[in-house]
C-alpha cells in the first residue's frame, strides 16, 4: 500500500530557533519552507526533512533520521565534529567501534549524534 510512495521524516524540537542554527549552519541543509514559525522543512538529497516545534520534543531515545552518506562517512564525521558536534558510543552486540565510527555485523559502518539540537 505505501511501499510506492515517499515519506518524510519528522524530527519535534523544542526551540526551532536553536534548532534552525543546526539544521541550516551546522549540517547546512536548505530551506524547503517554513509554517508560521512552527515549521521548517529541509531539502536533504531527493526527499524533505520536516522539523516542528513540540511540547514532546526530546522524548524519544530513539533514531529519529538517518543519512546516507556512501564512502564520505570518515568525511562527515570530521567535518560534524570541526562543527563541535560530539558523537555517542556504544557497546552493542555485534558491533565494532574505531574511534567515532561504528562496524555493523554486516560490514556496514554507522555513526550516532550525541544529543538532539
Amino acid at each position: 500500500m505505501l511501499g510506492k510512495s515517499d515519506c518524510v521524516p519528522t524530527v519535534a524540537v523544542k526551540d526551532l530557533g536553536r534548532a534552525r542554527e543546526f539544521y541550516e549552519g551546522t549540517l547546512g541543509l536548505e530551506v524547503a519552507y517554513t509554517v508560521a514559525d512552527q515549521v521548517t522543512a529541509y531539502v536533504t538529497g531527493n526527499t524533505l526533512l520536516l522539523v516542528y516545534v513540540s511540547e514532546y520534543a526530546g522524548t524519544n531515545e530513539a533514531t529519529a533520521v538517518t543519512w546516507g552518506v556512501g564512502d564520505d562517512l570518515d568525511g562527515v564525521v570530521e567535518q560534524l565534529k570541526s562543527k563541535g558536534v560530539s558523537f555517542e558510543h556504544y557497546d552493542l552486540p555485534g558491533t565494532t567501534r574505531e574511534g567515532d565510527i561504528h562496524g555493523l555485523v554486516q560490514g556496514s559502518t554507522s555513526q550516532w549524534r550525541a544529543a538532539t539540537p
